[in-house]
């Protein structure tokens, strides 16, 4: 461009050597191209230095404020725009709506030494009922002075219990059952039998949680699974703990880890955890259980349902349901469907091969048999060492699961992002 140019001034006049360009550029109006543009290309570096200082200077400024700036790049308009004024974005509550935001989600004032803390964990220890109740509530609250009473509670239940392992073994240790099915399959009716066959023909202290669906209009729960547990309810050796899902995925709710920690603490030998229904994705469950199983219902479904790999993998007992009266010829049915279709899965572990078994509330041989083989896998399980490896596991997985819930939490209380959330989701 400058060597045709300066060939222009300095000749007068110059001929294109290409043949489709036969006319003459005259030496003036080469110098009025050049001027032109010399001059767009100093304006152009007037604005970059003008557009380097002001950001400078609001650099300098921006420690405590925040500002926004056009969300366009500068390069990539056709013209450089006047750089915005900077607006400061107002906290929604008032002025002081940081501070606020961090009274919401942090609470440095509880620390180990709460009166409340202590006292919630006296009574855990010595296995009250109306003190568990009470330490599941503040591990389930979304107050910053519950969670943080709740955060050392946990914190100190779990150093007993380790203290109790390394005495006593895996003999310290809950089992934990987890129970999953689709809705109408008769879960909460087998927990209560299965609780029941617990307690009286086996002497084991027996804690229930429960989880029922959370409506997403008016974020309620019936919580209705004690009016099917009339009789466990009652037992003064089993407690039974409802909670609502709350808005979260997998058939668990938040908190759930941290109940099962408490009980433990309490003195239960076994914890029986009922989700809030079955998909081929929600096997969070088995993020926190030693044995997991599955109950299928004999009145509907085909050998098809024997492909939902998600859960069935996941599964270490599969458990027909309603095995009694015109049901039971259709149980056995399906008992053979899904044993044949566990021949071409992989099983999780190989320390043992699920298994499919046929139970029934009306017949108590069952409920005993299904008991049996839960225990069966136990001693397995135990003597193999592959319950410590699996503890290990499920605690790394609840450390990353707590630190991603709690930052998603942290993120949308935050005031800036709540400021700006309702516009973007208009944008959206």
């Amino acid at each position: 461009m400058f060597d045709i140019t300066y060939a222009v001034i300095l000749k007068g006049t110059f001929r294109h050597s290409h043949p489709h360009f036969k006319y003459v550029i005259n030496y003036k109006y080469a110098i009025a191209f050049t001027l032109a543009f010399l001059g767009k290309y100093l304006r152009l570096c007037y604005e970059n230095i003008k557009l380097y200082f002001r950001l400078k200077f609001y650099q300098k400024h921006l420690d405590k404020t925040f500002v926004e700036l056009s969300p366009v790049p500068v390069y990539l308009t056709k013209s450089i725009p006047p750089v915005p004024t900077p607006t400061v974005i107002k906290f929604p509550f008032h002025e002081n709506a940081y501070e606020t935001y961090q009274k919401l989600n942090f609470d440095d004032t509880v620390t180990a030494e709460d009166l409340m803390v202590k006292k919630i964990k006296d009574g855990i220890l010595n296995g009250e009922r109306g003190a568990l109740a009470k330490a599941i509530t503040l591990v389930e609250s979304k107050n910053a002075k519950k969670r943080a009473q709740g955060h050392f509670l946990l914190k100190e239940i779990m150093e007993v219990e380790r203290e109790k392992v390394k005495k006593y073994g895996t003999d310290a240790m809950i089992f934990r059952i987890g129970i999953s099915g689709s809705p109408g399959v008769g879960k909460s009716t087998f927990i209560e039998a299965l609780g029941t066959e617990l307690t009286e023909g086996r002497g084991k202290r027996v804690a229930v949680l429960t989880v029922d669906p959370t409506s997403a209009s008016t974020g309620g729960s019936i919580l209705g699974d004690l009016t099917r547990m009339q009789n466990l309810s009652r037992n003064p050796m089993a407690y039974i703990r409802q909670s609502p899902t709350s808005g979260s995925l997998g058939g668990v709710t938040r908190g759930i880890h941290e109940a099962i920690i408490l009980c433990e603490g309490a003195g239960y030998d076994v914890v029986l955890i009922e989700t809030v229904g079955v998909g081929q994705s929600e096997v969070a469950v088995n993020d926190m259980c030693d044995l997991f199983c599955l109950l299928l219902s004999p009145a509907h479904g085909d050998e098809l349902q024997g492909v939902k790999r998600g859960i069935m993998e996941q599964s270490d007992l599969l458990i027909v349901t309603k095995a009694d009266g015109e049901l039971e010829s259709r149980a056995k049915l399906t008992q053979a469907e899904y044993i044949s279709a566990l021949k071409f899965m992989r099983p999780k572990s190989d320390i043992w091969k699920p298994k499919v078994m046929r139970a029934s509330v009306y017949k108590q041989e069952t409920i005993e048999a299904v008991c049996e083989e839960m225990y069966k896998y136990w001693d397995i399980s135990t003597k193999s060492g592959h319950l410590i490896k699996h503890r290990n596991k499920q605690l790394i997985t609840w450390m990353w699961n707590h630190v991603k819930d709690e930052i998603i939490n942290l993120f949308k209380r935050h005031p800036a992002v709540m400021k700006q959330s309702e516009q973007m989701e208009k944008d959206i």
